[in-house]
């Protein structure tokens, strides 16, 4: 019997992406082909972001462009699952009518039932609980070589006003320790050397489950796996960081001194209208403990400018604040008005136009402060995780330390090293913010 054939189109966050993972496992179990071109399918599967206007935006074109191949009749079904199905479970198929099947969040188990019944043309909807019981399907891992994402959490109750996050993905809900580690033993023994750890709140782990923060001890339980030889945290909320936490990263040989800790502003006007706990001292004294506990740490944060309410004076305060504080690494957001958010009722908004030049300012803040940390390391020896090979300019490519797949930099060196494994880099030249090198 000829096998179905799928493509999966997956947009979005790490966290989405496990998803999608999950359910290319769950295709494969039914004996579906997995094609990496829609043009190859016959159902076309896509995992949606929701999350502001871009990705939604990304979203949407997506789906216009495989209806477009329906049309032609080279596919024959379209699946939506994700976050943009999950925020618009009411419009989405009355607005685009080229969908067959859609799942919510709660949902992709489903994925199966939904391809199956999309070729044979009695298409489904489901949307069940999002605040459900996680449900621990196996993935097929699409990332790599070398390094996989674990997912610790899912959902979110810290209620940012600027947020869609919770009436997505539901309540923060944790995964069993015992299943985490389960997890993360499997990724190692499939080659699996950098774990990268992610939940929209990593720091909460543990608390709905066990009544109090337990990821000091899932991390030293992770160290403690064979072959796992990087453990990168990602999405570290400022108010849940103790000193054990610190001390757990300080001490860890195997966790980078890397860390995601996206404070958003630093402003105490703006940090209330954004729901955020915490002041702009609070994420200083943060920042200062940090330097001091862990000197060689990396710090990632993401920041938003125009929220209502920010003024000069409120935006000459961040731009004093990154001067100061020398971040490593940041990504820079416009604020954008998230319907169903409380931040989208507020009514003294910046301008759009204002919005975007002081996000050029803060990132060309950041690029000088980025260029003079990168300038340290030149002459410098950092172990790098290869991923392959760049024809075009005769370089291997990798990792630091002080890089997150997709968001941070590339080292590109010469020497021999194969995809997924480690190579000792000396580095010679930074140049555009890329780094370059020679094995030694």
């Amino acid at each position: 019997m000829a096998k179905n054939k799928v493509a999966l189109i997956s947009l979005g966050c790490p966290k989405n992406l496990i998803n999608s993972e999950q359910m290319l496992y769950l295709m494969c179990e039914a004996s579906m082909e997995i094609v990496p071109e829609p043009e190859e399918a016959e159902a076309v599967v896509i995992n949606t972001c929701g999350f502001i206007e871009s990705a939604k935006s990304e979203a949407i074109d997506t789906i216009i462009e495989m209806g477009e191949l329906k049309k032609a009749g080279k596919i024959k079904g379209i699946i939506v699952t994700g976050c943009l199905a999950q925020r618009y479970k009411d419009e989405i198929l009355s607005e685009l009518p080229e969908i067959d099947s859609i799942l919510g969040t709660g949902s992709y188990a489903d994925i199966v039932e939904a391809v199956n019944a999309s070729l044979k043309g009695k298409p489904i909807a489901k949307f069940e609980d999002i605040d459900g019981a996680l449900d621990e399907t196996g993935r097929i891992v699409s990332t790599g070589p070398g390094w996989a994402y674990l997912r610790i959490a899912e959902g979110c109750n810290n209620r940012c006003a600027f947020c869609v996050i919770p009436s997505i993905r539901g309540k923060y809900r944790s995964r069993k320790m015992e299943d985490v580690l389960d997890e993360a033993r499997a990724l190692a023994q499939t080659g699996t050397k950098e774990l990268i750890v992610v939940a929209q709140d990593i720091t909460r782990y543990g608390t709905d489950l066990y009544g109090k923060r337990s990821l000091s001890e899932l991390l030293r339980k992770l160290c403690g796996i064979k072959g796992i030889e990087w453990i990168r945290l990602h999405y570290l909320y400022p108010d849940e960081f103790d000193d054990e936490l610190i001390s757990v990263i300080a001490s860890e040989k195997k966790i980078l001194k890397y860390v995601d800790i996206p404070i958003q502003h630093i402003n105490d006007s703006i940090l209330k209208r954004m729901n955020r706990r915490g002041t702009g001292n609070d994420i200083r004294a943060l920042l200062k403990k940090l330097r001091e506990k862990i000197p060689e740490v990396v710090i990632r944060t993401s920041l938003i400018v125009g929220l209502p309410g920010e003024g000069e004076d409120e935006f000459d305060e961040l731009c004093g604040f990154l001067r100061e504080a020398k971040i490593e690494r940041a990504g820079v957001f416009v604020f954008s008005p998230e319907e169903g958010t409380p931040a989208a009722e507020m009514t003294d908004r910046c301008d759009e136009d204002e919005a975007k030049r002081r996000q050029e300012i803060v990132m060309d803040i950041q690029a000088e402060i980025m260029d003079e940390w990168s300038q340290e390391f030149v002459g410098k020896t950092l172990r790098v995780l290869c991923e392959g090979y760049d024809d075009e300019i005769g370089l291997q490519f990798g990792r630091s330390f002080a890089d997150s797949p997709d968001i941070d930099g590339i080292v590109f060196f010469s020497g021999e090293c194969a995809a997924g494994d480690f190579a000792d880099v000396e580095i010679t030249e930074i140049s555009d913010g890329e780094w370059f090198g020679a094995q030694v």
